[in-house]
């Protein structure tokens, strides 16, 4: 049997649905024969973490929810960084509770970007379809002025190098999607397509502005490798649209490989039985394979490590 992967995994919110869909998915044979676990959540570190947290924490405050959640992934980075794990999964976390627990950050990539010290990008990816987020947890009115030449170049310099990397992926053909309706429609409906995102294709070396009501079938028919969306919701939409239940967050950019689930706590059925584990055990297996592929080397962005 292959060497399996040492990874860290992450129990989130422990009021969700962190915990029990972990369980399921280190039952599952593959991630059994594909990796080494190590449980990060509230019973602590590097320990045999009770994976039934979600039942009894279910009513738990929602601020001591956001501090443990922050609590692991702090730890998971460390492991990560020291060598211990070769890469990290992390279990949905509540971003509100983060916050109440004193971490401010809008959600895991921010954090992961801070603790690292990385430039990175949020990828969103299936055997569909792979999107990376040029702009994440902000606003929709902040995103026209968060939307520049220079975010585009750095978010497709990060998206290409983790395509040539970590998906072994040697010449990859990136598209950006448009921020306005028909691209603006000759300035009708705003000129940041032409003044902004046209040059910032041009620069990175890119393909587009195309507009979003085409860009993302071009891209599930073979097109393009990745599609960077200007905004959350259109990218977000467009790959659980094509892959809900099967898609996996991949933070592009990091020293190590990090994954996981593209779905929320789910708190509202924690604890049911009825949660699935697919896009957990996608999220973990993907995570495995590719700390294989960089094993004994760091992915390097722009200077980073």
């Amino acid at each position: 049997m292959a060497e399996r992967a040492r990874l860290a995994i992450t129990l989130g919110d422990p009021r969700g649905i962190g915990p029990e869909v972990i369980r399921q998915a280190l039952a599952d044979a593959r991630v059994r024969d594909a990796v080494e676990a190590t449980i990060v959540g509230p019973a602590g570190a590097e320990t045999k973490v009770d994976l039934s947290v979600g039942t009894w924490a279910r009513g738990g405050p929602s601020a001591e929810a956001g501090r443990l959640s922050g609590l692991a992934i702090e730890r998971a980075v460390r492991l990560a960084r020291s060598g211990a794990v070769s890469g990290v999964v992390t279990g949905p976390i509540d971003k509100q509770a983060l916050h109440a627990g004193g971490y401010d950050y809008p959600g895991h990539t921010e954090m992961l970007a801070a603790l690292s010290g990385s430039r990175t990008a949020m990828m969103l990816t299936s055997e569909k379809l792979r999107v990376v987020l040029a702009t994440t947890h902000i606003a929709l009115r902040d995103v026209p002025a968060a939307v520049t030449t220079e975010s585009i170049a750095a978010v497709a310099a990060t998206t290409i190098q983790g395509l040539r990397d970590w998906f072994g992926i040697g010449a990859p053909r990136v598209a950006l999607c448009g921020l306005n309706p028909h691209l603006g429609d000759g300035g009708r409906f705003g000129d940041e397509d032409t003044q902004v995102l046209g040059p910032a294709a041009r620069a990175a070396g890119i393909a587009g502005p195309f507009s979003a009501d085409t860009v993302f079938v071009r891209a599930m028919r073979g097109e393009f490798d990745a599609v960077i969306a200007p905004y959350h919701d259109v990218g977000m939409t467009a790959i659980k649209v094509a892959s809900f239940g099967n898609a996996v967050n991949v933070t592009l950019g990091l020293p190590f490989p990090r994954t996981s689930p593209d779905h929320g706590t789910a708190i509202d059925i924690a604890g049911k039985g009825i949660a699935r584990a697919d896009s957990m055990i996608e999220a973990i297996l993907l995570c495995a394979r590719i700390s294989k592929t960089t094993a004994g080397s760091r992915l390097t962005v722009d200077g980073n490590r």
